[in-house]
């Protein structure tokens, strides 16, 4: 059922997980158009890089108003710092902010933030409470199960950050030693979930509907919440929010229409970049070529996965993560198409 986190209202109760490099606001667009999640976040926004004005930072912050409800997530190791930033996230028009302790990366963690703050509940709870006395939004958190296997540390943080005012919670079932590893333990959502009182959000090997259901069903959370599965792959999250709404299951989409939304997204980040409202726009910006260079380089990783599962695909893999423009991007996902055609057509004959 949907839910409501303070006012704002999460209906379907399907979330985007934020992702760092992957939530950016034109993929955020094209999953709200194609899959229509309940609500989604930014990609993380470090706390110290907004205190200290860096640019390409507050870009993460960018909201535009078909994305609603969308939530800013920072991470940090400071209370006053991550409260400022708050404030900011607050001001560029964030409906709700959510605090990173889920991050296991070692760059992130050496910093004492995201998942490094589960081996410090006090300041972990005190990071929480500056953040909620800071801005009027509802403010929520992310966590893993614990930094180790030795402890499962939830349910006591849990129970701090409700305590703290935090109006959410989000649980990946996996320890932060285990990075991506081994399975999601979806136990354990359902042993938070006796926990608190708060909208409790489960997340981690959700890839199908039936995934989606079964976690609701076996845990009792209020909500999924998709991350890798969704990557280039807004179609997955359609089929998961139609699972989880009893609609009739769409099937997958056809060639054409992965790269046209390939493309599509090219075209939005290169605006993005040129900070121009459209990719028109922005092919009239002096800026234009380094804007392209720096899309083209920042989707190289995921453009190749809008066509994974193709046959072939992993033959023009190389090629498309050394595209610097756009036309070369297109020029080999529509030549790809064509010898896909023609693959298909002798196999048929």
């Amino acid at each position: 059922m949907p839910f409501n986190i303070g006012p704002i209202r999460v209906d379907p109760p399907l979330l985007l997980a934020p992702m760092e490099d992957v939530t950016n606001l034109p993929f955020r667009l094209i999953a709200k158009r194609i899959a229509g999640p309940g609500l989604m976040f930014t990609e993380f926004v470090s706390a110290m890089a907004i205190h200290y004005g860096a640019v390409k930072t507050y870009r993460k912050m960018r909201i535009d108003p078909g994305e609603r409800p969308l939530g800013i997530q920072i991470f940090g190791g400071e209370p006053d710092v991550m409260a400022e930033t708050a404030r900011i996230a607050e001001e560029m028009g964030a409906d709700l902010v959510d605090i990173n302790m889920g991050c296991w990366v070692p760059k992130v963690c050496k910093t004492g933030s995201g998942a490094a703050l589960l081996k410090d509940p006090d300041l972990a709870e005190r990071i929480v409470s500056s953040v909620v006395k800071a801005v009027k939004v509802p403010v929520t958190v992310k966590v893993r199960a614990g930094w180790d296997y030795s402890l499962f540390a939830a349910p006591d943080l849990a129970k701090r950050f409700q305590g703290a005012g935090a109006q959410m919670l989000t649980l990946h079932a996996r320890f932060a030693k285990q990075g991506f590893e081994g399975e999601a333990d979806w136990r354990l959502i359902g042993q938070l979930r006796e926990a608190v009182q708060v909208p409790l959000i489960g997340n981690g090997d959700v890839k199908t509907p039936e995934d989606a259901l079964r976690m609701v069903r076996e845990t009792g959370c209020d909500g999924v919440m998709v991350g890798r599965a969704a990557i280039s792959n807004p179609w997955a999250l359609d089929r998961i929010r139609c699972g989880i709404e009893g609609s009739p299951i769409p099937g997958e989409p056809n060639l054409r229409e992965r790269i046209e939304t390939a493309l599509e997204h090219l075209r939005m980040m290169v605006a993005c970049e040129a900070d121009a409202a459209s990719y028109e726009e922005a092919k009239n910006c002096e800026s234009f070529a380094d804007a392209e260079l720096r899309a083209c380089r920042a989707l190289r990783g995921q453009i190749p996965l809008y066509i994974k599962g193709e046959f072939g695909a992993s033959q023009i893999r190389n090629q498309l993560t050394r595209c610097s423009t756009i036309q070369e991007y297109q020029d080999i996902l529509e030549g790809f198409a064509l010898q896909t055609a023609a693959h298909q057509s002798v196999s048929i004959s």
